[in-house]
Formats: structure tokens, C-alpha cells, sequence
């Protein structure tokens, strides 16, 4: 009889089935499927490991490696029939890497299915604070969490008092944006897509004004409204028509970290922005990002997130999908509002 080690167990995973070129991507875009794997590192495979993969993060991102990428980019197309990969939270099963032993939990890419096999783990940090709730390495304590840090103090380098504005904020990057500015010192607004998101901006997340986007019928002027005195930083979650309406607000010497737009990540072509001349006579700073490049920061980005997080001065809200067959649907979620926070999925608890 085999030792229990090496058993061959199921392994369900999610595929995407063809590329999604414009348009909202649909759950039929994808499939569950499912295989096997064998509960150890293969015979000569040196400096791998066996994942067990417990959760697993939904980021706006992904929805550009859904589609036949022709140009470069710095991630890759998804390829098609093979399961989707992402960042996530995983327990190490086996290892035969140096760095990595039986039961380290780890957080980094891995694949949207039950068990992954990484060879050469580039991509994954060790997690060694395990006092805090695991899922946070999918949020906080991850990628988003490091995304926050590195657009608000590396990017727009904040002074106590800027005037503080932030797009998509009860999202998983923007409600950390807002905290970090109000720790600061800053006087902060935010804008979400629904009442309950306004509501968590200011009664949770301590924002002190927010708005809901999709009852303005002039953006330009509700910035007016909450920055009478004009915009020192803009956290940049959206693009399109915020992005200029915010370019008429923004102070002399304001800076906007671009962290993203998914106002455009599902359209054919993109919207124009008309405003980009106000860049010029105001002296606006504005720098895309791309939060690998600022890994190397992680370890002083835990040294200041996680004393304010036991001192209960960082709040995180979660939405949680349980099991991998929810995957698609919270995936597709994101770009339809439909998530409240930072969206991940459960695969396993243990």
C-alpha cells in the first residue's frame, strides 16, 4: 500500500474556456473541472513545492488577462483550457525547496484549484505573522495591501494636511488608501457605487465625506463640492470620466497615482480625456504603478500595517465566496459592483 503522503487525490480547478476581448466576461467563460494529484513533489522536480490552496484573492486586474493580449504587458494572457492563476493563500504539503518545508503557510500566485504544484517559487512570500486572520494575505497583509501602500507613500509622497481623494474606496486597495491618508493627518472623500459603500467609507473606514458617483450627475462639480479648495492627491482606481473630472479639481503641484481604471477594463475602445492640458498649468505629477515592481518594500510595509492593526487603528472589510465553484461568479462580480470589499474565495479553512 502507498504511504498517505503520496496519495492521488482530486484536484477540481477553474479554466477559462476562450478569451473575453471586450464586454463583461460571464461565468460561461469559464468551467470547473476536475483532476488528480498526487500529494507529493514529482521525482526529480528540485525546488518545488505541493500547494494545498486554501484562499483565493479576485482582482480587477485579472479581467485584462482574460483577453488575447497583442501588445506586451506586464502580466500575461491567461491561457485558455488551463486553470486560472492568481494571488492566494496556500499551506505547503510537500517541498523540495530549501525554503519551504510541510506546513509553512505561504501568500503569492498560485492556481485557482484545490492543489498547485509550484516549481522555482519566484512569486511567494512566507507568511510569519500567523496572529492575524490568514485571509488578510489575500488583502491587508497582500498584494492590495502592499498596492495602498506603495501608490499613497512612495507614488504621491503625502504631507499631513493634503486634501486626500479616492476612487472605487470601499474596494480592496482604496479603503486601506483612505485609512493610511487619515493616519496621516489628511482630510480624505471617497466615492463607491451604492448607499451601504458611502456609509462604510465614513462610519467604518473614518473617510470624512464620501459620495455616491452614480447619483451625480456632474462629477466635476461634486468635486468642487467636497474640495472647495482643490485636490492635492488623487488615488486613481477608475479613469474615464472621473479621471477628468478630477483633472479640473486638482490643486498646483497635486499628484495622482494611476493604480488602475476599471471604468475601462470591458470596453472595445477606450473613453478620451479631454482635461490632460490641466497637467501642464497646474504641475500635476501623475505616475502609473505596477506593485511588483515595490516587493522589496513588503517587510517595511508589515513594520508599519501591522502594529496599527493590533492596535485596532486599521479596520478591513471582506466578501467572502465559499467554495471553488463560486469562483467565476465573485470574479465577475467585481466589475459590476457587486462586492462589498476585498473579494476572495474560500477553498478550504484548514
Amino acid at each position: 500500500m502507498a504511504e498517505s503522503n503520496e496519495q492521488v487525490v482530486r484536484n477540481k480547478q477553474v479554466l477559462l474556456k476562450k478569451y473575453v476581448n471586450e464586454g463583461l466576461p460571464k461565468e460561461s467563460d469559464m468551467e470547473i473541472r476536475e483532476s488528480s494529484i498526487q500529494l507529493k513533489v514529482p521525482e526529480g522536480c528540485k525546488d518545488s513545492i505541493l500547494l494545498k490552496n486554501l484562499y483565493l484573492s479576485c482582482d480587477p486586474y485579472m479581467r485584462n488577462r482574460m483577453k488575447k493580449l497583442e501588445t506586451s504587458s506586464y502580466v500575461d494572457s491567461f491561457q485558455t483550457g488551463s486553470p486560472i492563476n492568481g494571488y492566494g493563500v496556500a499551506k505547503v504539503v510537500d517541498s523540495t525547496h530549501p525554503n519551504y518545508k510541510k506546513g509553512d503557510s505561504v501568500w503569492g500566485i498560485t492556481g485557482w484549484e484545490e492543489y498547485s504544484l509550484i516549481k522555482a517559487p519566484a512569486s511567494l512570500f512566507k507568511i510569519e505573522h500567523t496572529d492575524v486572520p490568514l485571509t488578510y494575505y489575500t488583502g491587508l497583509l497582500g498584494m492590495p495591501g502592499m498596492t495602498a501602500y506603495t501608490g499613497f507613500f512612495e507614488v504621491c509622497k503625502p504631507k499631513k494636511g493634503d486634501y486626500v481623494y479616492v476612487s472605487a474606496a470601499s474596494g480592496a486597495v482604496g479603503q486601506l488608501v483612505g485609512q493610511f491618508a487619515k493616519l496621516l493627518g489628511c482630510y480624505v472623500v471617497g466615492s463607491a457605487g451604492s448607499k451601504d459603500k458611502v456609509e462604510l467609507l465614513t462610519n467604518k473606514f473614518g473617510f470624512d465625506a464620501a459620495f455616491n458617483y452614480k447619483e451625480e450627475q456632474d462629477l466635476g462639480a461634486a468635486l468642487k463640492r467636497y474640495f472647495p479648495e482643490g485636490i492635492d492627491i488623487y488615488f486613481e482606481n477608475v479613469g474615464g470620466k472621473m479621471l477628468d473630472a478630477v483633472l479640473l479639481n486638482m490643486r498646483i503641484h497635486g499628484r495622482i497615482a494611476a493604480c488602475g481604471m476599471i471604468s475601462q477594463y470591458n470596453n472595445e475602445r477606450p473613453d478620451p480625456v479631454h482635461n490632460l492640458m490641466y497637467v501642464v498649468g497646474k504641475r500635476i505629477r501623475m505616475e502609473g504603478f505596477i506593485v511588483s515592481d515595490s516587493y522589496h518594500l513588503y517587510p517595511k510595509f508589515l513594520e508599519l500595517v501591522i502594529p496599527f492593526l493590533k492596535e485596532g487603528k486599521i479596520t478591513y472589510v471582506e466578501d467572502t465566496a465559499e467554495g471553488l465553484e463560486s469562483a467565476p461568479a465573485a470574479l465577475i462580480g467585481l466589475f459590476t459592483g457587486r462586492n462589498v470589499g476585498k473579494q476572495l474565495v474560500v477553498i478550504s479553512h484548514d
